[in-house]
């Protein structure tokens, strides 16, 4: 089921921001996400915000809702353009191209999109084909994620994936086929079961693929989820730390070789990163559209009401589906920058650090999971070794 909204502080019934945290709203960009929290089927590691219709959730009026909401921020915050828009899920092809092009289109009329936006949505390869890929891209889509996860059918099994394993970069040809000149695909690895030679041929066909981006992840697995209950019974082995570490090895090489560069902790690209994420992890502003749906303009962070009922609700009630909001302190703001820019290429200055975090720094350089060449040029830049322990490096930095 999917995992509890943190607690927060009451949002106004309009959703206003305090005193000037919207006047600046896009100075360094500013991006729109739109939830769409509807699958065909939960898969057994998943904790996300989604439903199926067995759960009597259904799709009907979703486009409404969601441009109900953005007229609603219309009245909050004007930036001067949009950078970039991402659907994500769920699984937001499940909806017609024909509504995602209305939420596309009511944010360009709203808000305004730049001459150069990227413009992202989320797709699992069994929920497009050739005409729908083509009505995205006509629509202005110009960017596509498709969730592959892995190429041995036995990991698909125990990741409860539909698709068959050749489906993915099937999918991959038919968005290039379609105009897509941008495509990711996802490979999740670590999952119990999984040998190495299967995470070898996962890599070698999103390599032969011909995508321009690729994101792995280990697995985690979250409480609540029909994977951690399969753990708990002795049914599954839990993931191994030292697996996931040579998993990654491994992507990190065959991507290298192939082309890629890291430029986050988890994802590499020939010459295009994901404009959407770069803007998270840069500490940008953007409004999140949709049930359970985060945002974050001015050093301000508020979610919307998880359940696409209590959502749709709230704004036949012309309120806000916002849940509660909390007002970052310019402590927090530096504690998420340094967390969150450690884990890009470039890294982050030197002077960005307290006397502590410096000194956990040295430390790290000493251990070999900071650059020495950026230490010496002022930056603290992530080695081979250190993406490995990136989450100890944050820490040791904060």
């Amino acid at each position: 089921m999917p995992g509890a909204l943190p607690e927060g502080e009451p949002m106004p019934r309009d959703g206003a921001l305090p005193d000037g945290a919207a006047a600046g709203a896009g100075r360094d960009g500013f991006g729109v996400y739109v939830h769409v929290p509807f699958c065909a089927t939960r898969c057994g590691y998943c904790d996300f915000n989604t439903y199926t219709a067995s759960e009597g959730v259904l799709s009907a009026g979703y486009a409404d809702q969601v441009l109900a909401e953005l007229a609603l921020a219309a009245k909050v915050v004007q930036p001067s353009r949009v950078d970039t828009i991402f659907f994500g899920g769920g699984t937001p092809t499940l909806l017609p191209p024909a509504e995602l092009a209305r939420i596309l289109d009511g944010i360009d009329r709203t808000w305004g999109l730049s001459a150069d936006a990227e413009v992202t949505t989320e797709a699992n390869p069994e929920s497009v084909d050739l005409a729908a890929l083509r009505e995205l891209r006509a629509a202005g889509f110009n960017r596509i994620s498709l969730g592959m996860q892995s190429a041995a059918p036995h990991v698909l099994a125990v990741l409860d994936r539909r698709h068959t394993p050749g489906r993915p970069p099937a999918a991959a040809a038919e968005a290039r086929a379609a105009g897509f000149d941008r495509v990711n695909l996802d490979l999740i690895y670590g999952t119990p079961g999984e040998r190495p030679e299967d995470f070898a041929a996962s890599l070698a066909t999103v390599i032969d693929a011909g995508v321009d981006h690729v994101s792995a992840y280990a697995l985690i697995v979250e409480d609540g989820t029909r994977m951690a209950a399969r753990m708990r019974r002795g049914e599954l082995p839990y993931p191994d730390d030292d697996v996931a570490a040579d998993r990654y090895l491994a992507a990190d090489a065959a991507l290298h070789a192939a082309g890629f560069t890291w430029y986050e902790v988890s994802n590499w690209s020939t010459d295009s990163p994901c404009r959407h994420n770069e803007l998270y992890w840069r500490g940008g502003d953007w409004w999140g559209l949709g049930p359970g749906a985060h945002s974050h303009v001015g050093g301000v962070r508020w979610w919307n009401v998880k359940h696409p009922h209590a959502y749709a609700a709230r704004l036949a009630d012309l309120a806000s589906p916002a849940q509660a909001r909390e007002v970052l302190t310019p402590d927090e703001r530096h504690m998420e920058d340094v967390l969150l820019r450690i884990r890009l290429a470039d890294g982050l200055p030197l002077r960005v650090l307290d006397a502590a975090g410096l000194a956990g720094a040295r430390e790290c350089l000493a251990d070999g999971q900071l650059d020495a060449a950026a230490f010496a040029a002022g930056r603290a830049v992530l080695t081979l070794r250190g993406r490995l322990l990136a989450d100890g490096v944050a820490r040791a930095l904060t």
